[in-house]
């Protein structure tokens, strides 16, 4: 074996070690300087809904505390798969990143025959963001004052009324859909393309019922435009004191409500998912979003990646058995 002197060894191992740190550092240096750009925040459904106003809220601070703008794209279509399956195929370097909910990440699974994605391998859970209370509604041109009349008045009139919702595997069509299960009513689904478009036609009367959150619902209650019946939470909440809840009637251990959080693409740096996260909690903890929060009675998230996915996975356990009995389908 040849000798190699002991200085010229340490150059030939420090040059080895350079050339180590050169292969790696653009990566780290891509890494430390995120964002590099703008960020991409996809939403699977119309404006107008929950969905929205909760993306809008936490990217507004976003922008703000990363010093690069977190615009909110609505993308919807195919119960959120078409959202879901673009941020599949996204770079995964933390500049595209979409909001997860019920519908696309509990229900879609077992609901859909197929999907151009698999949501447990090819996405990264970052955080949960909020859960928001399912509040029912009807139109106040029915003929029920509370939800006792209403389930009596649709069991009396099977199939004569309607409800919609902002699409299939919307957590409004889900909360509905479950509805009919424990109480036994028919009524008709209508899927539209968002909250916003079916709420214009639950407003002029050409439906008679629906279940959305309370971000989208409460000024037109507080009108007297829709009428609450109930709420999906275990208890009554803040905005709504004189609302019962679906439990409470008479259907024990009932309970749904909407949630949000966000995704990343699968491959997407550890390091970046992790700094999200933080950055996400932050602005779940900033005055402007716990106001909002406040308001719609919805409840701050921002937990570590690892919490948001344990959440994910006990959400698909519940959702695949009610998918089952309740028959639900993709209209």
């Amino acid at each position: 074996m040849q000798h190699i002197p002991s200085t010229r060894r340490q150059l030939v191992l420090g040059g080895a070690a350079a050339l180590g740190l050169a292969a790696v550092a653009p990566a780290l240096r891509a890494q430390n300087a995120w964002p590099s750009k703008s960020i991409r925040f996809l939403v699977p459904f119309a404006p107008g809904g929950t969905s929205e106003i909760v993306a809008r809220s936490v990217a507004n601070e976003l922008s703000k505390q990363l010093g690069q703008s977190v615009y909110v794209e609505n993308k919807p279509g195919g119960a959120g798969v078409v959202a879901m399956a673009e941020a599949a195929r996204a770079a995964p370097d933390g500049h595209t990143i979409i909001l997860g909910h019920v519908g696309t990440l509990a229900v879609n699974p077992y609901m859909l025959a197929s999907q151009p994605y698999d949501v447990n391998k090819d996405f990264i859970p970052v955080t949960l963001l909020a859960k928001v209370p399912n509040v029912f509604v009807i139109h106040p041109d029915v003929p029920a004052k509370n939800f006792k009349e209403f389930v009596a008045y649709v069991k009396a009139n099977p199939g004569k009324l309607s409800y919609g919702s902002a699409g299939n595997a919307s957590a409004g069509h889900l909360a509905m859909e479950y509805l009919k299960l424990v109480t036994g009513m028919f009524i008709t689904h209508i899927p539209y393309r968002g909250t916003g478009p079916q709420l214009t036609d639950l407003l002029a009367g050409r439906t008679q019922a629906s279940s959305a959150g309370l971000p989208a619902l409460g000024a037109h209650i507080r009108a007297g435009k829709l009428r609450a019946i109930a709420v999906g939470t275990h208890q009554r909440i803040a905005a709504l004191p004189e609302v019962p809840t679906v439990a409470e009637m008479g259907y024990k251990d009932f309970e749904t409500s909407q949630w949000y959080g966000i995704l990343a693409p699968a491959g997407t740096p550890p390091d970046i998912v992790k700094r999200l996260q933080e950055e996400s909690f932050k602005a779940l903890k900033s005055s402007a979003v716990t106001e909002r929060f406040a308001t719609d009675s919805a409840v701050g998230g921002g937990g570590p990646s690892a919490e948001f996915a344990a959440f994910i996975a006990r959400e698909q356990k519940t959702w695949k058995e009610i998918v089952r009995q309740a028959q639900i389908k993709a209209d």
